[in-house]
């Protein structure tokens, strides 16, 4: 089944704050590691209007410089 380009949008968009967030902890999502430099702290809902239609965003949240 074929997805929508919003859904693909949507999908790049998640996975590119996921690595993000993941460079700036120094450590993936519950992993354990002495390089951590920062922790997460949930989840902010948002939309974002593009071409395609509303994209709604989970953007990760950081304890420290989010």
């Amino acid at each position: 089944m074929p997805h929508s380009l919003r859904e693909m949008i949507g999908f790049a968009a998640q996975r590119v704050m996921e690595l993000e967030s993941e460079a700036l902890c120094g450590a993936g999502h519950g992993e354990r590691s002495a390089e951590r430099r920062n922790q997460r702290n949930g989840y902010r809902e948002r939309d974002w209007e593009t071409r395609a239609g509303t994209v709604e965003l989970r953007i990760p949240k950081l304890r420290r410089g989010s």
